[in-house]
């Protein structure tokens, strides 16, 4: 497995951040991880959109869905087949907002090795014939950034886009009416939870991963953040 994982995403990223690296203007590693990120965005971006898209469409269908509860409020199982037929009914996946972060994960992995290797000359090995060996690769990037070393006020920013992530992500969400009971799949819930948790947690890890990572979950998160808005103004959704 782990030899798959090697040959079909690890060396391609490891690979392809060498060949920008190589063509980018004064060989600088940060815009390197900038434009990789953006074409990584660019490749997924269907299925982001139709995840964005998915979660608008549950959060339009919390009021059927409440009724659905207050129904069936002294069986549990009813009520969950029901909330099930509803998803079908309309075509939704209550998981498809899951799909964009779980893809990214083994990405994120290989980009983690990728950053953490490229700076070591004998990982250059894994070159393909193709793309041209640089010999030594620059961490300092911008003219004075770090990119091996953790940077506190990379991963704070990190957190702080993060929160604005989550907030234009809750901003079209269907408000509950006061007093309503919600249930376990209840995205108005989960979402006002994740809000101040999923940037702490953020800040937490990046702390002391090398900046070069963290750079790359910044500016992932600024994509998700225009990706969210343009969702909201372009989605219609009518139930």
């Amino acid at each position: 497995m782990g030899n798959l994982f090697n040959q079909i995403i690890y060396e391609p990223i490891f690979n392809a951040l060498i060949a920008l690296y190589n063509v980018i203007p004064g060989n600088d590693f940060g815009l390197t991880i900038i434009v990789l990120t953006i074409i990584i965005r660019l490749v997924f971006l269907p299925l982001s959109l139709k995840a964005a898209r998915a979660q608008r469409m549950i959060s339009a269908l919390q009021p059927k869905i409440r009724a659905i509860q207050e129904q069936y409020k002294n069986d549990k199982t009813a009520q969950a087949q029901a909330t099930m037929a509803l998803y079908r009914e309309h075509k939704v996946n209550p998981a498809g907002g899951c799909l964009p972060l779980l893809i990214q994960l083994p990405i994120l992995i290989a980009l983690y090795r990728a950053l953490v290797n490229g700076f070591k000359p004998e990982s250059l090995t894994l070159l393909y014939g193709f793309v041209a060996n640089p010999g030594v690769v620059n961490n300092i990037a911008f003219g004075f950034f770090d990119l091996s070393q953790p940077s506190h006020w990379l991963a704070i920013f990190t957190g702080i886009v993060q929160f604005i992530q989550s907030k234009v992500a809750l901003s079209k969400q269907v408000k509950a009416p006061p007093g309503t009971k919600t249930g376990v799949f209840d995205p108005e819930l989960m979402g006002k939870q994740m809000l101040y948790f999923f940037p702490v947690m953020i800040v937490v890890i990046g702390w002391n991963l090398p900046a070069g990572l963290v750079l790359y979950w910044a500016i992932t998160t600024v994509f998700s953040i225009l990706e969210q808005l343009y969702v909201n103004h372009q989605t219609k959704v009518v139930i």
